[in-house]
C-alpha cells in the first residue's frame, strides 16, 4: 500500500510564477479552507473564465495542461459539492491528490497569514500565491510548513509500540509523534517524543517516508526506530495508554474490532503495515 499525498505528480513551474501565468487559461480548483469542489470522487476543474471571485494561486502544469486554485472565503458553494480533504485523500487519483494538497496547504496558509509578523500591516499576494509581501516593511513571507515526526517503534522481540491519544476513545491506537523542537534533529525529535510520552528510550532511528499534511500545516517525516527499553510509563497527558503488540495481535485484534488503527489516508498506517508486512482489515475514519 501506499499512503496519500505520498508522491507529486505535478510540475509546480516555479518559474512561470513571475510571469502572466492567467494567460495559459488554466484549469481552476474551488477552495475553502480544508475543502474542495468535487464531482462524484474526484477534484471539480471548473474553466478558468466560470470560475467564482477569491485569492488566485498557479499550482502548476502536468501533460501540457495549466492548473490553478482559487481560495474563496467562507464556504464553497453547496452546487460545487464541497469535501473535505480529509475525506477525499484515500479515493483521489495522484495527479488530483498532488494538486489538491498543494492547493489545501497554500488556502490554509494564506487564511492565517494575513498580517506581517514584523510590523503588523496587512501583506499583498505575489508570486502566483507562493509568497505574501508587505508595503510598508518589505519583508517577505513563505508558506509555512511545520515538522512533526512520526514513528513506529519496536523492541528485541519484534513488537511494535502503539499508543492510545488521551482524547480518543477505547480501542483506537496509532503510531507516536510530535513537532520537531529548534535546535533538534529528526532523529532526536524521535527520541525525545517517545521518551516523553511512554518512557521508553529509543536507539537506532531509521527514516521512512514523508507525508505532506495540510490540516492545517505540516510535514509527517516517517520513522522505525528500535526501543532500548520495554517498561512504558505514559505521561497521561497526551497518552492515555500504550501497548507492546505482535504481529499475531496486530491480525486478530483488527479483525475483531477490538483494535482501531488509522484511517489509509495517514503515512501512521503505512508504517504499520510496512512493518506488519501482512493484511489488516480494522481501521478507524478519525
Amino acid at each position: 500500500m501506499e499512503f496519500s499525498f505520498y508522491r507529486a505528480q505535478h510540475d509546480r513551474a516555479a518559474v512561470l510564477r513571475q510571469d502572466d501565468w492567467r494567460a495559459l487559461v488554466p484549469l481552476v480548483l474551488v477552495v475553502g479552507g480544508d475543502y474542495v469542489a468535487t464531482l462524484d470522487d474526484a477534484l471539480r476543474w471548473l474553466p478558468f473564465a466560470e470560475a467564482p471571485e477569491g485569492e488566485w494561486v498557479f499550482l502548476g502544469q502536468h501533460d501540457g495542461r495549466s492548473y490553478a486554485a482559487v481560495i474563496v472565503p467562507g464556504r464553497i458553494d453547496a452546487a460545487l459539492a464541497p469535501r473535505s480533504l480529509r475525506e477525499l485523500g484515500t479515493v483521489l487519483s495522484t495527479l488530483d491528490g498532488s494538486l489538491a494538497v498543494h492547493a489545501v496547504g497554500l488556502a490554509r496558509w494564506h487564511a492565517t497569514h494575513l498580517h506581517c509578523a514584523r510590523c503588523g500591516q496587512r501583506t499583498n499576494v505575489i508570486e502566483a500565491g507562493h509568497t505574501r509581501e508587505c508595503p510598508s516593511c518589505g519583508t517577505r513571507h513563505f508558506p509555512r510548513t511545520d515538522p512533526a515526526v512520526i514513528m513506529l517503534i519496536t523492541d528485541g522481540d519484534d513488537h511494535a509500540l502503539l499508543g492510545r491519544h488521551a482524547a480518543w476513545p477505547e480501542r483506537r491506537y496509532s503510531t507516536l509523534a510530535g513537532f520537531v523542537e529548534p535546535g533538534e534533529s529528526l532523529e532526536d525529535a524521535v527520541r525525545r517524543e517517545v521518551l516523553e510520552e511512554v518512557g521508553i528510550g529509543v536507539g537506532d532511528v531509521r527514516y521512512a517516508g514523508s507525508q505532506p499534511w495540510p490540516f492545517p500545516s505540516s510535514l509527517m517525516l516517517g520513522f522505525f526506530g528500535t526501543a532500548d527499553t520495554h517498561d512504558i510509563r505514559v505521561d497521561e497527558l497526551e497518552i492515555a495508554e500504550a501497548r507492546w503488540f505482535s504481529r499475531d495481535d496486530i491480525t486478530e485484534l483488527t479483525a475483531s474490532g477490538d483494535l482501531l488503527l488509522p484511517p489509509l489516508l495517514s503515512i501512521s498506517r503505512w508504517l504499520v503495515e510496512t512493518w506488519h508486512g501482512g493484511d489488516i482489515t480494522g481501521r478507524w475514519d478519525g
